[in-house]
């Protein structure tokens, strides 16, 4: 199961260039923590927010991308780089909007106009089409960057991503399985092929996972992916010792804490251990729909039916169109 990321077609498809081509515009490698210090004695360094933004963007941390990319363009938009990250970031933003994919496709096409072989100015060409489901100019443009580089795996990860929204899950297979084979360490790729067969709800989608997992074992989504498909295969074990993994390396990940509760819950019949463990996640968020349901059914087996009432009206007022509580009330109310 896909979470948190990975959410959208284009979420990490682009990485930009680290430089303009044939430039090495930064010889110095500064990465993690250090690249962050460097940075803050040179805020207006295009070559460390460049740096930086890309790093981000590996990272998944696009609201730093789309800083780094905005200030980096606002300092010298006559670079390709600049520009190529400053787009990357507004696809990649979490509420974005058709305005920012057309600014975006403006950008790729300024790049492409200077730099007519650039692969990557391509793919984020056919990004910005891929949106509105114009799957023809995206095909085109991707195709074209192949023809510059066969092996540029992201036009293979873009062009998976089109077929899955297309429900074609043959050729999704394909091309994501040509996307790791050009960069066996990519992640997202393995997340994406398991996430492939998990909704065909094939257990195979484990061994993807855990592919994802040997590469970032420290990776909280990528835990969470590979714990979540062992619960639903019935290893229920190692998922829980993988849930307790993510907390120990992200205490907030209350997706961790809800699984743990919901197997506690369900099949080990332990309501106390659970209900601390659905309390841990309203803590760290309050809107946990699906949390204050079940703590609604543990008031229920206890006979607390003022209890369950008040869990269920909190899961309603989260979602007032929650059926599996909405159904829960209307059975309680009849009993009183």
């Amino acid at each position: 199961m896909i979470n948190r990321i990975y959410l959208s077609i284009v979420v990490s498809v682009l990485i930009a260039s680290c430089g303009e081509s044939g430039k090495n515009t930064n010889p110095v490698e500064y990465t993690g923590t250090q690249l962050d210090s460097v940075l803050r004695l040179h805020p207006d360094s295009v070559n460390l927010l460049v740096r930086h933004g890309n790093e981000a963007i590996e990272e998944l941390r696009f609201d730093v991308a789309m800083a780094d990319g905005a200030k980096a363009y606002r300092l010298d938009s006559s670079r390709l780089d600049t520009r190529t990250l400053y787009a990357t970031a507004l696809l990649n933003k979490l509420n974005y909007t058709t305005e920012d994919v057309l600014r975006a496709r403006k950008q790729f096409n300024y790049i492409i106009k200077k730099d007519s072989k650039n692969p990557k100015a391509l793919v984020g060409l056919a990004t910005t089409y891929s949106f509105f489901q114009d799957n023809e100019k995206a095909f085109k443009y991707i195709n074209q960057a192949l023809r510059i580089d066969p092996k540029y795996r992201d036009a293979y990860l873009l062009k998976g991503s089109i077929y899955r929204n297309l429900g074609n899950f043959e050729r999704a297979v394909s091309s994501y399985e040509t996307a790791v084979q050009q960069d066996p360490d990519f992640t997202i790729g393995y997340l994406w092929l398991g996430s492939l067969y998990e909704m065909k709800e094939d257990p195979i989608c484990i061994e993807y996972y855990t592919t994802a997992y040997r590469i970032e074992p420290k990776n909280p989504d990528v835990i969470y992916s590979l714990a979540y498909a062992k619960q639903k295969f019935g290893k229920e074990k190692a998922a829980t010792a993988l849930y307790r993994k993510m907390i120990r390396i992200d205490s907030t990940y209350y997706e961790a804490y809800f699984q743990i509760g919901y197997m506690k819950q369900f099949s080990e019949k332990d309501l106390d251990s659970a209900m601390y463990f659905y309390e841990k996640v309203v803590d760290l968020e309050p809107k946990h729909v699906e949390s204050y349901h079940n703590m609604g059914l543990i008031y229920e087996d206890r006979k607390d039916l003022t209890n369950a009432l008040f869990s269920y009206s909190k899961a309603l007022k989260n979602n007032p169109e929650f059926e599996l509580t909405k159904d829960r009330v209307a059975i309680l109310k009849k009993q009183r």
